[in-house]
């Protein structure tokens, strides 16, 4: 066995299984396409699914990948063990149907053994129980020493999820340790002393497993394997740990370097270091392939991810920004495998940047949410913080819960972690709702997503609005159908259809399919989970059947409008490149009929200034009138032509290039209009910020963008004749009378102070004597919160040993105010508890310190009761 590197392993691997005729297959985004059961791809299966459950044709019946993946499940742990971690790499081969277990055990065996060349005196071999079958090929077929093959159980060797596709497993294990293992005790021993190491499982999906439990056998059985990249590096390298094979290594020390620590001498900062190094890796490939940092779903597992590794710089004594710094590392050792992060990479370290910049703010934030709610719990003589108090740290504040704990520790108080765990399991109810309920590998059962894997509607809709097909499949929500009558609703698939399915940001067509004896009304077409074309219909007239030839109708005018605003995004997306800089990226795109929005990687607000140059640019570009020219091509040709490509979307070997003259071009499966022209007029209406990041235009075009115009010039002219002058005048108008208000609202103001000057004395006039305490209490009108209390405090200092109460009932709300000399708080005046007394009579609430608070209410015809009170609670509080 020779030491080999991370990417020597990964390349070996995926060229030994195109020699064995495999498709290789770049790595699928981290974002899984059309599966709801997944949040992060977790597995090298797992954006093959469509392929296993014969949704989809794959491109080929045997395929190879080094997947990208996401594990958190156990975050906990990583930095403290020796293999947990968050991101890996899964390499995999996979037969669809074609060869099965006489093939892949033999060819598993040469790769180990001969391109690997590891002694077939480290390795043991683990098999089902009852798989008779997989022990005569691994005994005829290679020259593994039969002892060294093991029978285990459904537990070890058996891979199945609920029902469906499920089959028993082989594993390939390396032996750290010496001696000869010759049992399956001690082979389950050496196994959990982690002596044994698991480097590859192939499994054989040759059952369906149904509802009561029998397992029958698949007509066309698959080959699914998985060896981790990094486990057989750990091998390769004669290394333990994860985080020092040569790629991990090499983002460990540029760790140890901006965090000015050395490892191997503290074993606190030695999981710190592990700690930032795999989760820097991790939202560096997350950030890559679209993520973004948000509080639910995806985004919040990088968020996560992002602030834990900060907090642990913190614990390293880094305070200032510095995960940013150790991006360009990642890329290095992973930018030839995954290119996009060399494009990407600029992007990355500016989201990180400003990600870890909010987390310094919120710690700080939360820290002082954290000493409020210490002094409660001291006030209170407990010593638990509550689980709802913890989560709303870790929630809304982003303050890691080791972080509260540690604080607690110190303070010799704890967390209600029961409570804790409660709110967090309700987070997790509420996000798996929000995905929605799956059934096994994410495939929803809707008769739409049934479509025969062979049906393939062809799509003659990019010229053609009208055409005639054959009916192939009708069904309703439940059920495929042979015929639906009029009032009925459900789906229809075609041979060939004009409709564009809903894709790439463009809605899908609606219009009509109409034959002899009926009519049905289209209201929009999509694609299935298999990537299959279907319709969303409602039958009008009549009634129809699979196999009749019917007419497909788009409808004209909408389409039209669609190509505009669809054309309008790639001439925006340029524009705003040569405006704000090449950094900029579609990060996303909805386009209708009324229309279009555009999501754009950019870090700052767009002024008023460079969104006019962007509008100004478009339209100079729509008026020059450029042919809009579509052409077919291989993905390498595009990219050479200058084409831009969305970096996490995958594309068939030929793609379509949409050129606007010599000023965009993109690669692009939507439809646009012939020139452009014909978008007529370009008009932005808004521009905001979506995610840390990311910002988002709005605008119209042709006759809406016009429409847009003119209620704006009308609104001008109202404003106009109710102002009483030209409209080149409202502005100038509207600013003398605001002028002009202020001047008055001070006017008014000053009159308020002068006559609550005046009021003081009568105030003071009103006064109780209750027990020792001269107690004032007054009910005013039209008197805000601010004026209240200055009126208070002029009273106050007039009193020796007193307090003041008043009210003033300003609108529909009712403000109050209380106060106390010095001398009063010696009796045991508090003005807080009388405060929220008195302002819970008129349906309020408030507090304060001892000698001032202040309160709200709302019912002010209980003013004067509230006050009244106030007498009695001196009472009750003077000593």
């Amino acid at each position: 066995m020779n030491y080999m590197g991370a990417n020597e392993i990964r390349e070996s691997y995926l060229k030994f299984f195109e020699g064995k005729e495999h498709l290789r297959l770049p790595s699928f985004s981290l974002v899984p396409k059309n599966d709801k059961s997944l949040l992060l791809i977790n597995a090298g299966m797992a954006p093959l699914k469509p392929y296993f459950t014969g949704v989809e044709e794959p491109p080929r019946k045997r395929i190879t990948t080094c997947q990208k993946c996401i594990r958190t499940g156990d975050i906990e742990n990583v930095g403290k063990t020796s293999r947990h971690g968050t991101f890996f790499e899964m390499l995999g081969n996979f037969s669809f149907g074609d060869y099965f277990k006489e093939e892949i055990i033999p060819w598993a065996w040469e790769f180990v053994t001969e391109v690997l060349k590891i002694s077939k005196d480290k390795l043991y071999v683990t098999i089902y129980l009852e798989d008779d079958e997989a022990f005569e090929i691994w005994t005829k077929k290679t020259n593994v020493d039969p002892s060294r093959i093991f029978r285990l159980g459904k537990d070890d060797n058996f891979w199945e999820i609920g029902v469906g596709p499920c089959g028993p497993c082989t594993e390939i294990h390396f032996d750290r340790g010496s001696g000869k293992i010759n049992s399956v005790e001690e082979f389950i021993k050496a196994a959990d002393e982690d002596r044994v190491v698991e480097f590859w499982n192939l499994v054989f999906t040759q059952f369906d497993k149904n509802e009561q439990g029998n397992y029958n056998r698949l007509s066309s059985p698959n080959i699914d394997t998985g060896m981790g990249l990094e486990r057989m590096a750990t091998i390769m390298q004669g290394v333990n740990n994860i985080f020092e094979i040569d790629t991990v290594k090499s983002i460990l020390n540029k760790a140890c370097e901006v965090t000015n620590t050395e490892y191997n001498k503290d074993s606190n900062k030695d999981v710190s270091l592990r700690i930032i190094t795999d989760h820097v890796k991790s939202v560096t490939i997350m950030i890559c392939d679209g993520v973004q940092p948000s509080n639910e779903g995806r985004g919040y597992v990088l968020r996560r991810l992002l602030r834990r590794a900060a907090r642990h710089g913190r614990l390293l004594g880094v305070n200032g920004v510095f995960l940013n710094k150790i991006v360009d590392t990642v890329v290095e050792n992973y930018g030839a495998a995954y290119p996009e992060l060399k494009e990407k990479q600029d992007y990355i370290k500016k989201i990180i940047t400003l990600e870890e910049e909010r987390f310094n703010e919120t710690i700080d934030a939360g820290m002082e949410i954290l000493k409020g709610y210490i002094a409660q719990i001291e006030a209170s003589g407990n010593k638990i913080l509550s689980g709802n108090k913890a989560f709303k740290l870790y929630d809304t504040y982003g303050f890691p819960f080791e972080l509260t704990e540690e604080i607690l520790e110190e303070k010799g108080m704890a967390i209600d972690v029961e409570g804790f765990n409660k709110e967090m399991k309700e987070q997790r109810e509420r996000a798996r709702a929000a995905r929605g309920e799956n059934t096994y590998m994410g495939s929803d059962e809707s008769p739409v997503n049934k479509i025969d894997a062979s049906i393939n509607t062809v799509f003659d809709g990019y010229s053609n609005l009208k055409l005639d097909s054959k009916v192939l499949m009708l069904a309703d929500e439940k059920e495929l159908k042979d015929e639906m009558s009029a009032g009925e609703e459900g789906f229809l698939v075609t041979e060939v259809t004009p409709f564009y399915a809903e894709m790439g940001g463009q809605v899908g067509d609606a219009g009509f399919i109409y034959g002899d004896n009926f009519k049905i009304e289209v209201k929009n077409c999509k694609k299935n989970v298999g990537g299959k074309i279907y319709h969303i219909i409602k039958v009008l007239e009549g009634k129809v059947k699979v196999n009749t030839i019917a007419t497909l109708e788009v409808e004209r005018d909408r389409r039209n409008n669609i190509c505009k605003n669809h054309t309008a995004t790639h001439m925006l997306h340029e524009a705003l490149r040569i405006v704000l800089g090449e950094h900029v990226h579609q990060s996303g795109s909805y386009v209708d009929d009324e229309r279009l929005r555009f999501d754009f990687t950019h870090f700052t607000t767009l002024t008023s200034e460079e969104l006019e140059k962007v509008e100004v640019l478009v339209n100079e570009k729509v008026m020059e009138v450029y042919q809009v020219v579509t052409d077919v091509m291989s993905i390498d040709e595009a990219k050479n032509s200058g084409a831009v490509a969305l970096f996490d979307d995958k594309y068939n070997e030929e793609v379509r290039v949409v050129s606007i003259g010599e000023f965009s071009k993109e690669l692009c499966g939507g439809t646009h209009i012939k020139n452009s022209g014909q978008i007529g007029l370009f008009k932005i209406i808004s521009e905001s910020g979506v995610a840390a990041g990311i910002r988002r235009i709005e605008a119209l075009t042709g006759f809406n963008a016009i429409k847009f115009v003119e209620n704006k010039n009308t609104v001008l002219k109202e404003a106009a004749s109710a102002l009483k002058c030209n409209e080149k005048d409202v502005l100038r108008k509207i600013t003398a009378q605001a002028l002009e208000v202020k001047d008055k609202e001070k006017e008014i103001s000053e009159l308020k102070a002068k006559l609550l000057q005046g009021a003081e004395n009568d105030i003071i006039n009103n006064s109780k004597d209750v027990k020792g305490v001269q107690v004032v209490t007054a009910s005013l009108k039209d008197i805000d919160a601010n004026g209240l209390r200055d009126l208070a405090d002029k009273v106050r200092n007039k009193l020796n040993v007193g307090v003041v109460v008043l009210g003033s009932v300003a609108g529909d709300k009712v403000n109050l105010v209380a106060m106390a000399t010095k001398s009063a708080l010696e009796k045991g005046i508090h003005c807080g508890k009388i405060i929220k007394e008195v302002a819970a009579i008129t349906g309020g609430g408030g507090g304060g310190r001892p000698d001032m608070a202040q309160a709200g209410g709302k019912d002010a015809s209980k003013l004067s009761d509230a006050l009244s009170k106030s007498y009695e609670i001196v009472e009750t509080l003077v000593k």
